[in-house]
This record gives structure tokens, C-alpha cells and sequence, in this order.
């Protein structure tokens, strides 16, 4: 017959039956209930454990507050590899001003998304392809998406105008040769297909536009001869199917989203020629001929 110790080990019973005395637990024993001074420093361990995961809690809530901070780095990161691209090909001085001109006009977009309630990200940007913006819709309607697609294309040229002003200040050239990208860029996203913001506007004005603005981009496509300007097309031979279909399929909610009072659908039209029009005039007033030795 065997019995145990306090500490789980089995001792033989003496044959005159009685117990023996328990055997002190040897130094460094793997088993039993640690001595009172081994409990202490493990309670400190613990507490030290505990501080510890509470102080890196404590960062985490900093991070996830900092988080909305990181879409601005997001911006400007995407800002600073398009500037080194194009500082490859136009130098550091006309690429700056450049990124500027694209932020200038995305920040249109994204002025008009909120004016309308509804909450834009910061741009981002895309080398040799401009920038872009993410939001949950372009509005409620056919019309709230032409003010969007509009405002773009207005402030851009406001900001190109702006560096016709610091030209005939400071008599540079290279603000004349900013001031004409910008209005020619500013132009090219009037072009009345989806997804440029001329598509936008054709939504309120006249949506079979759509088809007539695709032709016209295809010999554009000849003469430019460039693998982006490919991309756009297929991008917007996409689209522009996609949205006829859901036109063409009817019901309540694509009846009311395309349904444009005659008056509104005449403000955009004013809206959208006017700004061809001072745009191309815009272009004509800083054109720089070379000059060929």
C-alpha cells in the first residue's frame, strides 16, 4: 500500500505502519507549488507583464488615432513618385508645378463630393495617368454627377489661370508653358465620354453623347500613338457599355437618377461650353512656338 506526500510523490508506509516524516523537497525540483519567494517574484513578473500590455494598448489607440492621418501620406507619397517620374522627362521645376495643377483639379472633385454630403478620399496619384479620387457615388442624380465631374475642370482652370498671373509678374516662361498644360489637361477631361468628367456632364445633358465622344477619341488614339492613351479608350469603351446597359435596362431608380429638369440640363450645357471655350482660348493665349534653328 503506498500513500502520497504533499507533494504528489508516492513513499513507501513503514511495516510497523506509521508514517514517516516527508522528505524535504531537493533544490531545484520541476513539480509542486513553488516555495513563498519564488510566488513573489512571479506576482512581480506578471505585474511587470500586465504594465507592459497595457502601455502597448496605449500606443495601439495612438496608432489607430494617427490612422487618418496616414491618407495624407498616402497623397503625398503618390504626389512625390509622380513628381520624380515626370522631374525624368521635364525636369524638377515644370514636374512640380505640374503635380500641383493635378492636385488643383482633383481637389475640384473633391470639393463638390462633399458640398454634395458625401465623403471623398484625398487624391491619389497615378504617374502618367494623373490622379484619381474613391468615393461610395458621384450623387444622388444625373445632375449632382455633372456638378461633380464639372468642378474639376473649373478650379483646374482657375489654377491655370493663376500661372498666367505669376507669368506676366515675373516674366518666366516656364508659368506660360504651366498655364497651357493645365488648360490643354483641363480640356482633354471634357471630352464627352465616361469615366472623364465630360461623361459626367453628358449624364445630365445628353447621355447618348457617350457614343459620340468614344468615336472621337479612336483617330485620337492614332495620333497620339501611346500606350496610356490606349488604357483611357478601353477604360472607357468599358464604362460607357456598362452605363448604357444599366440605362437600357430600365426601371424606377435609372428613371429618376437620368430624369433632369430642362432648365438644369441648359446650366450644365452654358456651363460645359463655356469652358471649351475659355479653355481653348486659354491655350491660344499661351502657346509657345518653338523656334526651329
Amino acid at each position: 500500500m503506498e500513500s502520497s506526500t504533499q507533494w504528489g510523490l508516492p513513499t513507501p508506509t513503514p511495516a510497523d505502519g506509521s508514517q514517516s516524516p516527508p522528505e524535504p523537497r531537493p533544490l531545484g525540483a520541476p513539480f509542486g507549488p513553488p516555495p513563498r519567494e519564488e510566488r513573489s517574484g512571479l506576482k512581480r513578473k506578471l505585474v511587470a507583464i500586465g504594465a507592459a500590455i497595457v502601455a502597448l494598448l496605449a500606443k495601439l489607440k495612438s496608432v489607430l488615432i494617427f490612422l487618418p492621418k496616414l491618407k495624407l501620406l498616402t497623397t503625398a507619397g503618390t504626389m512625390f513618385v509622380s513628381f520624380a517620374a515626370y522631374m525624368l522627362i521635364w525636369g524638377w521645376q515644370f514636374a512640380a508645378g505640374f503635380v500641383v495643377l493635378l492636385l488643383v483639379h482633383e481637389m475640384g472633385h473633391v470639393i463638390q463630393l462633399r458640398r454634395e454630403g458625401i465623403k471623398a478620399s484625398a487624391p491619389m496619384f497615378i504617374p502618367f495617368l494623373g490622379a484619381v479620387i474613391s468615393a461610395r457615388s458621384l450623387g444622388d442624380n444625373a445632375l449632382a454627377e455633372a456638378r461633380v465631374g464639372l468642378a474639376g475642370p473649373i478650379l483646374g482652370s482657375i489654377g491655370s489661370a493663376a500661372c498666367i498671373l505669376i507669368w506676366h509678374a515675373t516674366g518666366n516662361d516656364l508659368f506660360r508653358a504651366l498655364a497651357f498644360i493645365g488648360f490643354f489637361l483641363n480640356l482633354f477631361n471634357l471630352l464627352p465620354v465616361v469615366p472623364l468628367d465630360g461623361g459626367r456632364a453628358m449624364a445630365a445633358m445628353a447621355p447618348w453623347m457617350w457614343f459620340v465622344g468614344f468615336a472621337a477619341m479612336i483617330p485620337l488614339l492614332f495620333v497620339f500613338a501611346n500606350p496610356i492613351f490606349l488604357l483611357i479608350l478601353l477604360l472607357a469603351a468599358m464604362e460607357t457599355w456598362k452605363r448604357w446597359k444599366l440605362r437600357k435596362a430600365g426601371g424606377a431608380e435609372q428613371e429618376a437618377y437620368y430624369k433632369v429638369k430642362p432648365l438644369d440640363r441648359a446650366l450644365v450645357a452654358v456651363v460645359y461650353l463655356s469652358l471649351i471655350a475659355l479653355l481653348v482660348v486659354g491655350m491660344n493665349a499661351t502657346n509657345l512656338p518653338r523656334s526651329i534653328p
